[in-house]
């Protein structure tokens, strides 16, 4: 059996020799390309008779799959599976699995991190600071006391609400389904209309896909306190990035923390929440630290082990 890793992960060349050494011990071919690209013709010309392919978050578009000639499973080093040619993998029953649970921490993280480097003011202080300013105007807001709206309660959205209760924050949430765990930890379900108007922090925890896209409309935005901040590590396509850019133009909300978008970074820069105030934005770095790059190649190379002992895990499509 032939088993390709198109694309680096994040980690070593030790760390993939290491855990990729079961593979070629079970008598199987194993090829590791450590140059990353969008192109399809060169993706299907690495994919070509391999019947497990490794991706990370780079687009694997359905014409990739359907001439894949030998494609049985497809072991995405991601939690979110909204790059790949879905459709198309469940047409020739490609079996689909993540690398679910690597980044919860990362995320999380970062998620407070954007809330407190907005109420805190971090960046016009770093600015003031270098322009040899004092710390006039600089006055930020505690988390402690704050309401914080959850918006989707998986592992993610928990691990979140988790560090933000740690900051004396009281936590409600939106999801489609109540999570017993979060019930346990105090947290109150209440409608996503409830929640934009309760909340002095929102942040997102859903995946992108065709119930969720475009979700956080200019309607629910409008719904916001003019002092609230709305925190975005999940997806872009799940917001009106728009009509979230008009809103702080118009000062209707105090502030936002993004990393993901309408497309993969680099952002053109014509794009309105380049030039929105009140806001910091990272290039899609949420899912990326030291520790939740070594779990994620553990998670993926995991899966094809299992895969290959009959026993798949991680399992999000068939």
């Amino acid at each position: 059996m032939k088993i390709a890793l198109l694309e680096p992960i994040g980690v070593s060349r030790a760390l993939i020799d290491e855990l990729s050494a079961g593979i070629r011990e079970r008598g199987h071919e194993f090829c590791y390309y450590d140059t990353k690209t969008t192109d399809p013709e060169e993706l299907l010309r690495r994919s070509l008779g391999c019947e497990v392919v490794m991706i990370a978050n780079n687009p694997y578009p359905a014409q990739v799959i359907e001439g894949a000639d030998k494609l049985k499973m497809l072991d995405v080093a991601f939690t979110g599976i909204d790059h790949i040619g879905l459709d198309a993998a469940k047409a020739k029953n490609v079996m689909v699995c993540n690398a679910a649970n690597y980044s919860n921490q990362t995320v999380a993280e970062l998620c407070v991190g954007l809330a407190i480097g907005l109420m805190r003011k971090l960046v016009p202080a770093d600015a003031a600071t270098r322009s040899g300013k004092t710390s006039a105007g600089l006055t930020g807001t505690e988390i402690g006391g704050r309401t914080v709206g959850i918006i989707g309660t998986g592992r993610i959205g928990l691990m979140t609400a988790r560090l933000f209760q740690a900051f004396g924050a009281k936590i409600i949430a939106y999801s489609r389904s109540v999570s017993p765990a979060a019930v346990e930890m105090g947290i109150e379900y209440v409608t996503l209309e409830e929640l934009m108007e309760r909340s002095d922090i929102v942040s997102l925890h859903v995946p992108n896909n065709a119930s969720t896209r475009g979700m956080i409309d200019a309607s629910l935005i409008a719904r916001m306190k003019k002092t609230a901040l709305f925190i975005n590590c999940a997806r872009g396509p799940i917001v009106d990035n728009a009509a979230l850019a008009k809103a702080l133009e118009e000062g209707k909300i105090a502030g936002a923390g993004i990393d993901v978008y309408d497309m993969e970074p680099p952002i053109p820069q014509d794009y309105p929440l380049l030039h929105a105030p009140n806001t910091i934005l990272t290039p899609h770095v949420a899912f990326a630290s030291e520790e939740s790059m070594i779990r994620r190649a553990k998670i993926v190379f995991q899966n094809v082990y299992a895969y290959l002992d009959g026993k798949p895990e991680n399992v999000c499509a068939l």
